[in-house]
């Protein structure tokens, strides 16, 4: 307890537990959404259920079945997507004076009771944004439906590169949290609204230097129907992905900072290229003369190569040791 000017007990603000809301996009859930909401604990102050469009009318139906002065009903008139309906609760939620926001799916596949676990780290002030991660438990593995396991590791290792974040694993699941803080230094009308926003997100948070955690959980996996089709969408987070990865390293290691790594990612990729450009010539020039080529021409097409890989395993080296490791919020 503090001593206040009045000479009245005040509480310590260090033992005043955080205000904490959950944003709920929602989005043809209508079967699942009361009992995710029934099922969040008295930890957290205010849920969010954002109503994005839905031909199902899922926010009336909550509005109708569910009395609680700390649920809030949130309309978007025409659909968003996920992300622009997390954006959404989002400034709702932070207008409101929350402390940590977190979003879970409305598809019941997560559990609300492990809310207070997941948003352990940013109350410890070790982390600024967490994420489930379905990967941990290998047991967990065999009740993932084995397309969703390839696309989910496909997704996973395009995202580890695009945002920085190696240690990190499976980035399009939806149980997150995020200090609000760090919410509110978001650029929300430049992260994808659609199925790439949880992947976008990550690649914002790097480029702010937040540090992000995986929490391990399992996944309930029953009637409920995705509207993520892994494989409808490889070739868009692809693109998307390369798009993240140019402009991540210009602003990381070109824009904000320039080191021996900025050298490398330039330099190794191009004697590679010039290797290969070379030596391709060499081998057309001699398979259609029937010259063989010189030894010093073997060289100054396999030493640029060589090099070259060197350099770029340094440089990715580098940038995985490179990782946030200090986190944000306590200093904004």
């Amino acid at each position: 307890m503090a001593l206040s000017e009045s000479g009245k007990n005040s509480p310590d603000p260090q033992t005043v537990p955080p205000k904490v809301a959950v944003v709920i996009p929602s989005y043809k859930v209508s079967r699942h959404i009361i009992g995710v909401v029934d099922g969040i604990g008295p930890e957290c102050h205010a849920i969010y259920v954002i109503d994005d469009g839905c031909p199902e009318k899922s926010g009336k139906l909550i509005a109708e079945n569910i009395n609680s002065d700390r649920v809030t009903v949130l309309y978007n008139e025409t659909n968003q997507g996920v992300g622009g309906a997390v954006m959404t609760g989002y400034r709702q939620a932070m207008a409101d004076g929350a402390d940590i926001i977190v979003k879970v799916d409305g598809d019941g596949q997560m559990n609300p009771a492990l809310i207070n676990k997941l948003i352990g780290p940013i109350i410890s002030g070790v982390a600024d944004y967490c994420k489930g991660n379905r990967f941990y438990n290998p047991s967990d593995l065999r009740e993932m439906p084995k397309i969703r396991l390839v696309g989910n590791a496909l997704l996973s290792f395009m995202t580890k590169v695009s945002s920085g974040y190696w240690n990190s694993f499976d980035p399009t699941n939806g149980f997150t949290a995020i200090h609000a803080k760090v919410a509110e230094q978001l650029p929300m009308e430049k992260i994808a609204k659609r199925y790439f926003f949880e992947s976008d997100m990550l690649f914002h948070l790097n480029v702010m230097r937040a540090v992000v955690s995986d929490f391990p959980m399992s996944a309930k996996y029953g009637d409920e129907v995705s509207n993520l089709k892994i494989m409808n969408v490889i070739g868009e987070f692809l693109c998307r992905n390369i798009s993240n990865t140019f402009k991540r390293i210009i602003y990381s290691y070109f824009l904000r900072n320039f080191s021996v790594a900025s050298i490398e990612v330039v330099l190794g990729p191009l004697l590679i290229l010039f290797g290969a450009v070379f030596g391709g010539y060499q081998w057309w020039l001699s398979s259609t003369t029937g010259v063989t080529a010189t030894t010093g021409s073997v060289m100054i097409a396999a030493l640029p190569i060589i090099v070259g890989m060197q350099l770029f395993l340094s440089f990715l080296n580098f940038d995985i040791l490179n990782e946030p490791r200090e986190p944000l919020h306590p200093r904004l």
